[in-house]
């Protein structure tokens, strides 16, 4: 393998992406783009539901426990109902996401000392915001039966009172529970594969179908010197690309490195080598730039999407749906990603990740060198 062989594939590669524009839309502007855009879609946190309420009782203490549910952030009251079958035509329009209903007897339930049931109706429809919804509920109605016990003990004398459990919880990472923590390095991950095995994928297809791939034939070039020329030019402007889309999540999502830039930096090369290897090869197997294209997206896009961990956790999988993951690039660099990001932990933590990375990188980058050689030889 000789230096001075691959220096002209690396001079003649970057003409080319500069004369593709687009190439150079995908590598440097489209990351950035998905980021911002996805990085504002998508969100799990559940707040400000539309909130109806039916209150039979209208008194100061059905008025009381009202009030737990409006002085947050999580429900905004939009309804005043009079009757029940509002409820049905609200939540069936999707105009509401609960609906709560005070009984009459609310308050002489309570002042007896008896339960005062509380009805709680939830659209079903978004089994995510539903089991949000109820948990929320659950929380405050409980927060309001410990205050009135309190208060009940206070007023015959007895002080002190002390609940058997004293929680206090604390969050690590994360104390404000955001998403936009949780998903951005997954973003990251999922937008770098996407464009990068897009990108690479047309690389050699496209010198077949200019005739181009002759020049190369006749060369002395080996097959692991062009595979390498050719990784250099999109390695360095992928490289650049991920940076960018490092620095619009911490402008716009405040997602910053807690932990070593250097292994950061390690985690990304190998990964970016993993979606280049991917892209050469599917490069070397497609016979058009449609067909690569639709190779390259397939392989990638639901994958890295759905099996990596980004949005559903792998533990939750079936066996075998498992078993696939581990044929994922993305899986290994979130956990870098989110260790590096979000942790600060350092290689201990990942150095299994970073292994499997360079592993993959490796075997796609040596089977696209098998794949160009016997192309060459076709040729």
């Amino acid at each position: 393998m000789r230096l001075d062989r691959i220096k002209p594939v690396v001079k003649r590669e970057f003409r080319q992406i500069a004369r593709d524009k687009r190439s150079l839309i995908l590598l440097l502007v489209l990351p950035a783009f998905l980021l911002i855009m996805y990085g504002y879609a998508l969100n799990f946190d559940v707040k400000h539901l539309s909130l109806a309420v039916l209150d039979q009782e209208k008194s100061q203490r059905s008025r009381d426990f009202l009030d737990r549910f409006l002085n947050t952030e999580y429900f905004d009251l939009k309804f005043d109902l009079d009757n029940m079958a509002q409820i049905d035509d609200l939540i069936g329009k999707g105009k509401v996401q609960a609906a709560l209903v005070i009984p009459r007897d609310f308050s002489k339930s309570l002042l007896a000392g008896r339960e005062a049931p509380v009805q709680v109706i939830i659209d079903g429809e978004d089994t995510g915001i539903a089991g949000t919804a109820i948990g929320y509920i659950s929380a405050i109605a409980q927060s309001y039966s410990i205050r009135l016990v309190v208060g009940a003990f206070s007023r015959t004398g007895q002080r002190g009172l002390q609940l058997p459990v004293d929680y206090h919880p604390r969050v690590w990472f994360n104390p404000e529970l955001r998403s936009a923590l949780f998903l951005i390095p997954g973003l990251m991950a999922f937008i770098l594969m996407i464009t990068v095995v897009i990108s690479t994928s047309f690389s050699v297809v496209r010198e077949i179908e200019r005739g181009s791939i002759e020049q190369l034939i006749v060369s002395p070039l080996q097959p692991a010197e062009l595979i390498i020329g050719k990784t250099i030019p999109y390695a360095l402007i992928s490289f650049l690309s991920g940076h960018a889309v490092l620095l619009f999540g911490y402008l716009l999502f405040g997602v910053s490195i807690k932990g070593s830039y250097a292994w950061l930096l390690v985690g990304m090369l190998l990964f970016l080598l993993c979606g280049l290897g991917l892209g050469l090869l599917i490069s070397t197997i497609a016979s058009t730039q449609q067909v690569a294209f639709m190779m390259a997206i397939i392989t990638t896009m639901l994958p890295t999407f759905i099996l990596s961990g980004f949005v559903f956790p792998i533990r939750n999988m079936p066996v075998a749906v498992q078993a696939v993951t581990f044929l994922i690039p993305a899986r290994y660099f979130l956990v870098v990603l989110r260790g590096i990001l979000l942790k600060g932990v350092g290689f201990s933590a990942f150095s299994r990740e970073l292994a499997f990375l360079g592993a993959f990188a490796f075997l796609t980058l040596f089977l696209s060198s098998v794949r160009m050689g016997k192309t060459l030889k076709k040729g």
